[in-house]
């Protein structure tokens, strides 16, 4: 088992299953030593922040969203010991009107990736709102990482 799975299970978290996708693209691309992921949402959390759900409730959501794109990265490479760093984070949240606290919602994600991976985990990032997400989902989360060259 990986260092960062090891970590993970001290955390109680475990890796979902890859979801299928829900359109004509795939999971996760690989352009020389990077890995991008598509985007990866939270199925089992939907509605709007700010009308629906509670920020914490969004953090959750982000975690999960995080948790996927790491089983995507992971089935590519292989071993999530392997990523040498994490570079972009692109967070979008459902958002009812009005709603403004995007990246705290997305820190549910940012803090997990610091959690497991320390200073690799460090990123660039964005959090968008958006007023709907494909099947109500309340948090979609795609991400870029660097992986270590064999």
């Amino acid at each position: 088992m990986s260092k960062i799975e090891s970590r993970l299970r001290e955390m109680g978290l475990e890796l979902p299953e890859v979801h299928t996708p829900v359109g004509l693209y795939i999971p996760v691309n690989r352009a020389g030593n990077f890995v991008y992921t598509s985007g990866q949402g939270s199925r089992q959390h939907r509605g709007k922040l700010g009308a629906d759900l509670t920020i914490a409730e969004g953090q959750e959501a982000a975690k999960y969203c995080m948790l996927q794109c790491l089983a995507c990265i992971k089935k590519e490479i292989g071993n999530l010991d392997k990523v040498e760093k994490i570079f972009k984070v692109l967070g979008f949240v459902n958002s009812a009107p009005g709603f403004n606290q995007q990246p705290q919602v997305i820190n549910g994600a940012s803090q997990l990736l610091l959690d497991l991976f320390g200073d690799k985990g460090r990123h660039a990032r964005s959090a968008v709102g958006a007023n709907e997400l494909p099947n109500d989902v309340a948090v979609e989360i795609e991400m870029l990482v660097a992986i270590k060259q064999n």
